[in-house]
């Protein structure tokens, strides 16, 4: 099926300070008609999805839509019609949210949010509406004792995804370590991210899969199922629209801030991360020389949350 048989829509998503997102009951009569859905609507003629997002939201909500940045392109084929869910977050707006089209709407919490409520497009955004605000990576430890404090230490803290990279590991310890480490976190309610070799992970069950921005650019397809998570490491425009085209979840971009890693020159500054954030249509998590009192900037600069490796597990970058 061609681009052009995609019926292009326009969806906001707006959070409270109470974690509630606004949603909106379909007219009976309606595609999809009797479920709830994320507020938006089609893209007329010459319209692109920022002027449509703000006309409806105009229109049905009576607000006006201020400061925004986009989060998720979905696309989705139903029985009748294909479409393209453009997904943008409002951060800011004018007035307050009402019915002008005599349809119903709510505050929802997000995590009361229940898939089978919604048409099926919109399952996308309520899992990406579930991501946490941050996101660990584990440093490189020297043996298996470390490891063992190392993820005690970070379930402490109750983080809801942990990265499991270890990069001087050869691929059979790396995959006995992730193993026993994945047995923790599932029983803490922890999911802990695969970052090693696909070849190594097709050794283990089903499981969440990070790319390195090496092997993000090799791949051709999104590399796991949709029912799986999948993140990448992006540094560049380039790997964060490649990224977006692979369907991936979330992205790690980096480096914001001063890090021993990189050099100066290769610092990305707050400015410079919200214009790569501000291009790509997937949740981006800001990287490299952040702590959790970042974690407002992020979000002010379009980010999704923060994620690093000494500000969670208290070692050096």
């Amino acid at each position: 099926m061609t681009e052009l048989a995609f019926i292009h829509v326009a969806v906001g998503v707006i959070v409270n300070s109470s974690n509630e997102v606004l949603i909106s009951l379909r007219p009976a009569q309606s595609h999809q008609g009797g479920l709830w859905e994320f507020p938006g609507g089609k893209l007329e003629a010459g319209e692109d999805a920022l002027c449509a997002l703000r006309r409806e939201f105009a229109e049905e909500l009576g607000i006006d839509v201020q400061n925004c940045f986009p989060l998720k392109k979905i696309k989705h084929h139903y029985a009748d019609k294909s479409v393209v869910l453009d997904v943008w977050q409002i951060t800011e707006y004018r007035g307050t949210p009402r019915g002008r089209e005599g349809q119903a709407i709510e505050w929802r919490a997000i995590q009361n949010l229940n898939e089978a409520d919604f048409p099926a497009a919109n399952a996308g955004i309520i899992r990406t509406l579930n991501l946490p605000a941050e996101i660990a990576i584990t440093p490189d430890v020297a043996n298996f004792a470390e490891l063992t404090q190392l993820i005690q230490r970070l379930l402490s803290q109750n983080l809801r995804i942990i990265q499991f990279r270890q990069k001087k590991l050869d691929g059979h310890t790396y995959l006995e370590w992730f193993e026993w480490a994945q047995a923790q976190c599932l029983l803490a309610g922890t999911k802990l991210m695969f970052n090693q070799d696909m070849a190594i992970s097709l050794q283990a069950k089903a499981l969440d899969y990070h790319a390195s921005s090496q092997r993000l650019m090799s791949l051709k397809k999104r590399p796991i199922d949709q029912n799986l998570l999948f993140s990448a490491s992006c540094h560049t425009l380039e790997e964060l629209k490649h990224a977006e085209t692979l369907e991936a979840d979330f992205v790690f971009l980096s480096p914001v801030a001063d890090t021993k890693k990189y050099t100066r020159e290769r610092i990305l500054g707050w400015q410079a991360f919200r214009e790569l954030a501000n291009q790509a249509s997937v949740p981006v998590y800001a990287l490299g020389g952040v702590s959790r009192n970042d974690l407002i900037t992020a979000r002010a600069h379009g980010g999704s949350g923060i994620a690093g490796i000494s500000t969670f597990a208290g070692t050096p970058l």
